[in-house]
């Protein structure tokens, strides 16, 4: 009987290791809209309630007059540089304003606000939200929902989006 030759012993330990050290298959996107809206990892209330901060409760009030008064001005400087108001992406950013008026979502912004706000998120991204139906079926409300978060220690509007 014949002994195995050198370089094959060598070879198939480092087959074994390189096959070890790949990385796993990347992941596939979501197939359905549904899916896409879906949280990737499992949310939690890391910000506490702050319905009783009187800061927040400043914010909310004066974000409630300034959408009444469609005043854009003041509405920009309350929100976030990546302000999100789409889930498709691309719908960020200066737009927002000729994208509700050309979608006449003024009224649906108002009734949206006018909801109590609960915390809602991950810990990286801590939120927010309303209305409260949202942040008990994330992944089935397709309804209309708002997102308050702190920047630098300030209040921002960071979101309004439909989760259809």
């Amino acid at each position: 009987m014949q002994t195995p030759k050198r370089p094959v012993l060598f070879a198939l330990p480092c087959v074994l290791a390189l096959l070890a050290a790949c990385n796993s298959l990347p992941e596939q996107k979501p197939a359905t809209k549904a899916a896409a809206t879906a949280p990737s990892k499992p949310l939690v209330n890391t910000l506490a309630d702050q319905n009783r901060d009187q800061a927040f409760q400043s914010f909310i009030g004066r974000l409630r007059l300034v959408v009444a008064a469609h005043d854009v001005n003041t509405l920009a400087s309350m929100m976030t540089t990546d302000f999100g108001y789409g889930l498709q992406p691309g719908q960020e950013g200066p737009g927002v304003f000729a994208y509700w008026d050309e979608h006449n979502l003024w009224p649906e912004l108002q009734m949206v606000i006018k909801e109590h706000f609960v915390p809602f998120g991950s810990k990286e991204e801590p939120y927010m939200v309303a209305p409260a139906e949202f942040a008990a079926n994330p992944t089935t409300y397709t309804s209309y929902r708002a997102g308050l978060q702190q920047v630098n220690g300030n209040w921002k509007f960071a979101y309004f989006v439909d989760g259809q």
